[in-house]
C-alpha cells in the first residue's frame, strides 16, 4: 500500500490509500492483486455452493439443496417477479448469481484476513451494470425493435405536445446514460464509504487503547470499539440490501427491454 496521511503524530488516518494495493503477483503482463484475489474467491463460492446444490437434485431436497432452493426461491419472489412477472424464471441464471456475487463480495469487508469489500472498487460493480445494461439493449432490441425502444423509453404516452420537448432529451439521458452510471455508483459509494467508516472507528479504538493509552484516551478509545462493533452490525444490513437493490434494478431494466415502459 501506499503510505498513510497522518492526522496526527503517529496517528494514522485512513483513506484512499485501504484501496490502493500492490500487485500480490504477476500473470504475464497481468498483475494481480487482493481486490481481484477476492473477486475469483467470490466467484468460486458462488459456483461451488449452487453446483453442490443442484448438480444432483432430489425430489426431497435436504441438506445443501434446502439452502440452495430457499436462496433461488428468495431471488426469484423478492426480485425477479415483481417486475418480470411470468418472464422471471427465464432470468433466473442471471439473477440469482448476480445476488449472491454482489452480496458475498460485499461481505468479504467483515471476514478476517480478507477484510476488503469486493465492490469498494469501482470496476467491479461497473463490470456488473455494464452487463446489465448490455441486456437491457439487446432484450429491448430484440423485443420492441430497436426504434421502438428509442420510443418506449423516452416518449411517455398522454403527454402534451409542447412537453415532449423537454421531457424526451431528459428520459433519453435517464435511460441511456444515467441508469447504469447509477447502479454502478449507489453499490460502490456505500462500500466505499462503509469500508472507511469502519476502519477510522477502528483505528481510533486501537491508537487509544494500544499505542496511544491515557486515561483521557482510554474513553476515546473505548468509544472507538464500540462504533466499530455498531457500524459492522449496521455494515452487514447495509451490504445485503445494496445485493437486493442492485438485483432488483437489474429486474427492473430487464423487464423495460422486455415491455415498454409506459
Amino acid at each position: 500500500m501506499s503510505a498513510p496521511h497522518v492526522l496526527a503524530k503517529d496517528f494514522e488516518a485512513p483513506g484512499l490509500w485501504l484501496f490502493q494495493w500492490k500487485p500480490l503477483f504477476h500473470i504475464g503482463p497481468v498483475a494481480v492483486a487482493k481486490p481481484m484475489v477476492l473477486s475469483l474467491l467470490v466467484m468460486v463460492i458462488v459456483v461451488a455452493f449452487f453446483w453442490a446444490a443442484f448438480a444432483k437434485p432430489k425430489i426431497v431436497p435436504r441438506g445443501v439443496q434446502n439452502l440452495g432452493e430457499v436462496a433461488y426461491i428468495f431471488v426469484r419472489d423478492e426480485m425477479g417477479r415483481p417486475f418480470l412477472g411470468k418472464d422471471a424464471e427465464k432470468w433466473m441464471r442471471l439473477l440469482v448469481p448476480l445476488f449472491f456475487f454482489v452480496w458475498i463480495g460485499n461481505l468479504m469487508s467483515v471476514i478476517p484476513f480478507a477484510q476488503f469489500p469486493v465492490n469498494s472498487r469501482i470496476a467491479f460493480p461497473m463490470v456488473l451494470a455494464v452487463l446489465v445494461y448490455v441486456t437491457f439493449w439487446v432484450v429491448g432490441v430484440k423485443n420492441q425493435g430497436f426504434f421502438g425502444l428509442l420510443k418506449n423509453a423516452t416518449m411517455p404516452p398522454d403527454l402534451p405536445v409542447a412537453l415532449y420537448f423537454i421531457v424526451i432529451p431528459i428520459e433519453f439521458v435517464s435511460t441511456f446514460f444515467i441508469r447504469p452510471f447509477t447502479h454502478a455508483v449507489r453499490l460502490f459509494a456505500n462500500m466505499f464509504a462503509g469500508h472507511i467508516l469502519i476502519a477510522l472507528f477502528a483505528t481510533v479504538g486501537f491508537h487509544f487503547l494500544w499505542e496511544k493509552v491515557t486515561p483521557l484516551g482510554f474513553g476515546v478509545g473505548v468509544l472507538g470499539v464500540v462504533l466499530t462493533i455498531a457500524m459492522t452490525a449496521f455494515e452487514l444490513f447495509i451490504q445485503a440490501v445494496q445485493a437486493y437493490v442492485f438485483t432488483l434494478l437489474a429486474a427492473f431494466y430487464i423487464s423495460a427491454g422486455l415491455h415498454a415502459d409506459h
